[in-house]
């Protein structure tokens, strides 16, 4: 992957933007934004995804494969970390001196003027987002937003709203989110990840804790997370506003029932208890509602309020969301791509399963993320009943000897209920053998995996 040249200035006038990789979630938000505005917006993309096709029906030209001929002449190129350092367009670019820029850059030449709410933390950062954006439009609001996935209620993953609040999700992975001038903070929890990056878990955290002394007026934290417990106390003098279930949360959950297709819980605030009932499941959706709660009670909104509005929402892409029933099997799609996230989606299923099997695709997401926690992985997947493993999707990443998905399924301990296939045009069918009317296939990885469903859902009917 590339190393993103933050010293690159931003040109006060981006003109016409290309984005090398302008299908992603962030990229396609942000071109999103500025077709709104009026830019011209071209791209390119490996896929023509859904997101692809949405921005050329707002009037983007965007081309499917990378190649010097793509480019054209714009005035700025907008770029990921994700990028290979032999893009041919990104080289083109540079040889021309055409401006070149972060896609945090880009966004953060967006929010510029605006009070910008910055959503952080190793997972939850999307539907914190999502929840953030339903309430603040619930309760009259207008804010612009860009997500990391569509939120299911709006169909859109970012806007440009008339509002004086921005809401971002904000990328740790690489740094990136300390280029924000971020008014409030919401750091959802800093659970070790992406130390390929980091090199530890001291210096992760350590950004985290630069990022929320950046947040001008407060900073909304977990108070059960380990990593958020020990930023909190680097945090001194800044106003702090803490939620979770430790005794001391200033937004304080209790009585969660997560055992069925929809979540409730009851949150102490300032004395008093409110009551709520979320549309999705989960015990972590209640942890990320009551952040959500953090936020905008911290801006000032009614708590009763505030909490039936964050109730309202609906859910975004690729978060347990259902495809599609064959045969009596219900086929879901999930982006969770680390441990902790991968035990909390399969806790939110098992209480929607019921009496059936869990049956997961697991798609392994990095080869540094799988090589130093295999058996983690392991020990969240084994909340399902049988586990299909594929092998990695590298994103950013060159492969590493030895390193495959093989290496997550040989570290279950009851071998009998994983799966290890390499081969992708094998997996459907063997997922759809383990299957039986009543049960739940997911499909689960932030990389590629969501493009098995159909495959998944064919396979059934065979």
């Amino acid at each position: 992957m590339i190393k993103p040249d933050f010293s690159q200035p931003v040109p006060n006038d981006l003109g016409w933007v290309h984005f090398i990789g302008i299908g992603g979630s962030g990229m396609s938000g942000i071109a999103r934004i500025l077709l709104g505005m009026g830019h011209k917006v071209t791209g390119s993309d490996l896929r023509d995804t859904s997101n692809v096709a949405a921005l050329r029906e707002l009037g983007a030209e965007i081309f499917i494969g990378h190649d010097e001929s793509h480019l054209g002449n714009p005035d700025t190129v907008v770029v990921t970390s994700a990028l290979w350092p032999t893009n041919p367009e990104y080289l083109l670019a540079q040889s021309r001196g055409i401006p070149v820029i972060h896609r945090s850059q880009a966004l953060a030449y967006l929010t510029t003027k605006k009070r910008l709410i910055a959503v952080a933390g190793a997972h939850g950062k999307t539907t914190s987002t999502g929840m953030i954006v339903t309430g603040l439009l619930e309760l009259g609001e207008d804010p612009s937003f860009v997500n990391g996935g569509v939120i299911a209620a709006l169909d859109a993953s970012s806007a440009s709203g008339k509002s004086d609040l921005f809401v971002i999700e904000a990328d740790e992975s690489d740094g990136s989110f300390l280029h924000y001038s971020t008014a409030i903070a919401l750091i959802t929890n800093v659970d070790a990840d992406h130390l390929d990056h980091y090199g530890s878990l001291e210096a992760f955290e350590a950004e985290f804790a630069t990022f929320a002394r950046g947040a001008k007026e407060f900073v909304a934290i977990s108070s059960d997370d380990p990593g958020s417990v020990r930023v909190t106390k680097l945090l001194v003098g800044k106003k702090l506003l803490t939620f979770g279930e430790a005794e001391n949360a200033e937004v304080r959950l209790s009585r969660i029932d997560a055992s069925g297709p929809m979540v409730n819980f009851t949150i102490e605030y300032l004395g008093e208890k409110y009551e709520a009932e979320l549309l999705i499941p989960g015990h972590h959706n209640a942890l990320n509602a009551a952040g959500a709660f953090a936020v905008l009670v911290g801006l000032g909104h009614d708590p009763a309020k505030s909490l039936a509005a964050i109730s309202t929402f609906a859910g975004t892409e690729r978060r347990f969301e259902l495809h599609g029933l064959e045969r009596g099997v219900s086929v879901y799609d999930d982006f969770a791509h680390h441990p902790t996230e991968v035990a909390a989606a399969l806790q939110a299923a098992r209480a929607v399963v019921g009496s059936g099997n869990l049956i997961t695709v697991f798609q392994p997401h990095l080869y540094s993320r799988t090589r130093l926690m295999a058996k983690e992985f392991a020990e969240a997947l084994d909340l399902s009943d049988q586990v299909v493993v594929l092998d990695i999707y590298a994103a950013r990443e060159d492969p590493e000897p030895g390193v495959t998905g093989e290496l997550v399924s040989n570290a279950f301990q009851d071998k009998s209920k994983v799966h290890y296939v390499a081969d992708w045009d094998d997996a459907p069918a063997v997922a759809a053998k383990l299957a039986q009317a009543g049960d739940f296939i997911i499909t689960m990885g932030c990389g590629d995996v969501y493009r098995m469903v159909p495959q998944l859902l064919e396979a059934l009917t065979v």
